[in-house]
């Protein structure tokens, strides 16, 4: 841990924030201690809302660009691609039954998410920022080039006549540790387009979307 937040330039004024950061709830349920997930609930606010304010501050798009653009730089993908340059990996606590297959995607995105949550407890807004101009900023050039495939989806079916798209969450399974979700997306709540599987619910609602995309074979003109 200590070699973690060196990397970060943290000095923790309370450290038990970020070795709960690193727990995964596979760890957690087996040694009976605090796992990460509410720590990634508060990391996933602050990483969007500094998201939000470097888009303000340093471009001069449209809300519907920032938006889009938010959406690609806080997506499972980019967080993905954070966490791997910080190598992140190595300092996730997982179960037993996680250790043999290491962290995935969706566990490495959590991580990193919990880590910002851990840092905004611990430091405050201020150093969260300056975390976020040296660890996310310089790969913001490289994960807008990630595709979106909702957002991609919804352009695509607005592109037409002004048709409304869905998601919902059909069937979950899995131990609460390691559950996987599986979506479904609609046209008019109506017309299934696609299906996705995924880790989690965002991951399992893009699978949906790029489902739909790829088939490219539905008629958008009627709702038969």
């Amino acid at each position: 841990m200590k070699a973690l937040l060196k990397k970060v330039g943290i000095k923790p004024n309370n450290i038990d924030l970020y070795e709960q950061a690193m727990t995964h709830s596979s760890y957690g349920h087996e040694n009976q201690t605090t796992d990460n997930e509410r720590l990634e609930f508060l990391g996933d606010a602050v990483i969007e809302v500094l998201t939000s304010d470097y888009l303000f501050h340093n471009l001069n798009a449209s809300e519907g660009q920032m938006t889009k653009m938010r959406a690609q730089a806080v997506c499972e993908e980019a967080l993905v691609t954070y966490a791997n340059h910080l190598n992140l990996s190595e300092y996730i606590k997982l179960g037993k039954g996680e250790v043999n297959k290491g962290a995935n995607d969706a566990i490495l995105a959590d991580a990193f998410e919990a880590l910002f949550g851990a840092i905004y407890a611990d430091q405050g807004i201020e150093e969260a920022r300056r975390v976020f101009n040296e660890r996310i900023e310089p790969y913001l050039g490289l994960v807008f080039e990630i595709k979106d495939y909702k957002s991609l989806l919804q352009e695509y079916i607005q592109s037409g006549d002004k048709r409304n798209i869905s998601y919902h969450i059909i069937h979950e399974s899995g131990p609460s540790h390691a559950k996987e979700f599986h979506a479904v997306v609609k046209l008019d709540k109506e017309i299934i387009l696609g299906t996705g599987i995924g880790k989690t619910k965002k991951e399992a609602e893009q699978n949906a979307a790029q489902d739909a995309l790829g088939k490219g074979n539905y008629d958008l003109k009627t709702t038969d």
